[in-house]
Parts: C-alpha cells; structure tokens; sequence
C-alpha cells in the first residue's frame, strides 16, 4: 500500500509572547499534542519552523535540544511519563540533577513544589503506590522543577478531581501572574 501521509498540523501560524497563558482548543486527534511536541523539541516539523527566543529548534542538534528543554520548557505530559523506579521526589528532582542542581537545593526545591501541589506527605511514594491524580500532580511537579520559563500543559487537569484540578489551573496563573512564566495549555 505504500506510506499514508498525515497532516496532523497544516497552516498553523502561532506567535506567543513571553508571560502569555493560552488555551489551546480543538477535538481530540485535532493535533494539540503534535503541536506541543513540536514546541517542546519532541518533534520536528516536515515543513515550517518552530523560534524560542529567536532560535530555530529544528535546527538545534541533540545536546542543544537537551539544553533548551531542560532549562527552558516545563512539559505537563497528557500521559504522566513518570519513571516508575522513583519516587516522587525523585521523579521531581530528576531533572534538576540534568540542570546541574546541588543536591541539597533539589530535595529542598523538590520537597517544596511537591507540597505546593498537595503531594507533601506523599515524597517517598513511587507512580503504583499513587492516584491517578497524584501521579498527574508529581507529573506537574516535575515540570515546575528547573523553573521553566514555558511551561507546556497537555491537559494537565484530565486525570484530576474538580477541586485539585482548580488547585492547579490557579499554581499555574500563579506563576504566569507572579513569575512571568508562558503558559500554553490544552
């Protein structure tokens, strides 16, 4: 039969300002995750391009890539991507040991955002010992970690009560009001 192809992103033109919050809106398989993938460095375009500060990311190679992602972008994954060995905390502080975080500052900045998102008492509990929604909060811990200067949210309250999931809309309005920080959810 041969390749099908699949145009899961056509005539998209997007320009968003540092600081914004934006909702990104659309049916589901309407291309929102191809789109955030292709904003976080996951994916690469076939044809159009995708700037962080003036920087073309499909052009960055591996390491570069690795770099902006860890120092630039927080990724709320639709599907938790938890590493199922750790513990929250460590599934949290994991990215700050790629950032080059002293140890003391992970676990105190890890054992701070996790309370911040109602994990507290839950640091040394791994993804199976842990709710749906808890894993979806470590999930959101995890991209809060290395302080992001974008944070890409792939339904980030899907797998949450109504009361959580408005905990967590308003941490994130929090930090785009407080900290400058641009907001892109779906």
């Amino acid at each position: 039969m041969g390749p099908v192809t699949v145009k899961a992103l056509d005539g998209v033109n997007l320009k968003v300002r540092r600081g914004e919050y934006l909702s990104i809106m659309g049916p589901s398989g309407s291309g929102k995750t191809t789109l955030f993938n292709m904003v976080g460095g996951i994916d690469r375009p076939t044809r159009g391009r995708v700037f962080i500060d003036g920087v073309d990311i499909a052009k960055l190679d591996a390491y570069e890539l690795a770099w902006l992602r860890c120092r630039k972008i927080g990724y709320i994954f639709q599907t938790f991507n938890l590493i199922p060995v750790l513990t929250a905390l460590e599934n949290v502080t994991l990215p700050m040991i790629f950032a080059g975080v002293e140890r003391e500052e992970r676990l105190r900045r890890g054992r701070e955002i996790l309370e911040s998102v109602g994990l507290g008492e839950r640091l040394d509990h791994k993804p199976m010992e842990l709710s749906g929604g808890q894993q979806q909060r470590v999930a959101i811990a995890r991209a809060l970690a290395n302080n992001p200067v974008i944070i890409l949210a792939d339904e980030p309250t899907g797998n949450l009560d109504l009361h959580t999931g408005l905990e967590i809309i308003s941490l994130l309005r929090e930090m785009n009001k407080e900290k400058g920080v641009t907001i892109i959810a779906a």
